[in-house]
């Protein structure tokens, strides 16, 4: 669907395909490449065939953060051009996140700052290579977390080690990210492409209304009591048995078949 530009985008077979597209920068983000970043999200969410998003970053650097260079150019407008930066940015996090579709981000080399830090903790689920580096960053420049780390991390790691990591900045490893609950695989980084992309079409197969609904149940449960949070899954139980997709389920349990899912 986008097939040129510092953001492509495409869409095979129930999979969305986003790729950061600027290697030679490491994949560092301005104002435009996040405007392209957010129109490429916003796109997922215009395609209702969408099952699952591959979120990945072409290069050595899955994502290198903000681009220092730019920011530093603007001298005293950089809080003008901040802004415009930081809305695209809480756009395509607020995008990903609302995304019906699960996301999983592919991760090589460092992933740092609120951009490249910050689409790891919004997406859904992550692989990275065993070469990968994660840094938060923000402070040790002067500035403080965005990309919604400042929530996404604690939920992930809790209060204490986010606190940690958020004031000290250390560069974590792919094993130590795991090991926190920052990621959720790690494989060989020669190995990367082909886990993820497996991984991807795996989650894809799934049953598409399912998979959102228990999205969305694991957003809205978070910071809330089991009890407020009993009567939203019963009746998301409850509206699921009726689909197809529940009853095919179903049939292919009891005839000992893969599952089929029609997405209604």
């Amino acid at each position: 669907m986008i097939a040129d530009g510092l953001v492509l985008l495409s869409v095979e077979s129930g999979l969305a395909r986003i790729t950061l597209n600027r290697p030679d920068a490491s994949n560092a983000m301005n104002a435009e490449f996040l405007e392209a970043l957010c129109r490429a999200v916003m796109a997922c969410h215009g395609e209702p065939g969408i099952r699952a998003v591959l979120l990945s970053g072409r290069g050595r650097n899955f994502c290198a953060g903000g681009d220092i260079h730019t920011f530093a150019s603007k001298g005293e407008r950089l809080p003008d051009y901040a802004r415009i930066a930081t809305a695209w940015l809480q756009n395509a996090v607020t995008g990903l996140m609302r995304l019906e579709a699960p996301v999983i981000a592919s991760v090589q080399g460092f992933a740092a700052g609120g951009g490249g830090f910050g689409l790891v903790c919004a997406a859904d689920l992550v692989i990275a290579a065993d070469s990968a580096r994660f840094l938060a960053g923000a402070t040790r420049v002067g500035m403080a977390p965005d990309a919604g780390v400042s929530v996404t991390l604690p939920q992930l790691v809790g209060l204490r080690r986010a606190t940690e990591i958020l004031l000290t900045n250390p560069i974590l490893t792919a094993p130590e990210a795991r090991e926190l609950g920052i990621v959720n695989r790690v494989v060989p980084e020669a190995e990367l492409e082909r886990a993820s992309l497996a991984w991807a079409r795996e989650i894809a197969s799934g049953a598409p209304m399912a998979l959102a609904a228990t999205k969305r149940l694991l957003a809205s449960g978070v910071g809330r009591s089991i009890d407020s949070c009993l009567s939203e899954e019963a009746r998301t139980v409850s509206e699921l048995s009726g689909t197809a997709d529940a009853r095919e389920g179903l049939a292919a349990v009891i005839e000992r078949r893969p599952p089929i899912f029609v997405g209604r």
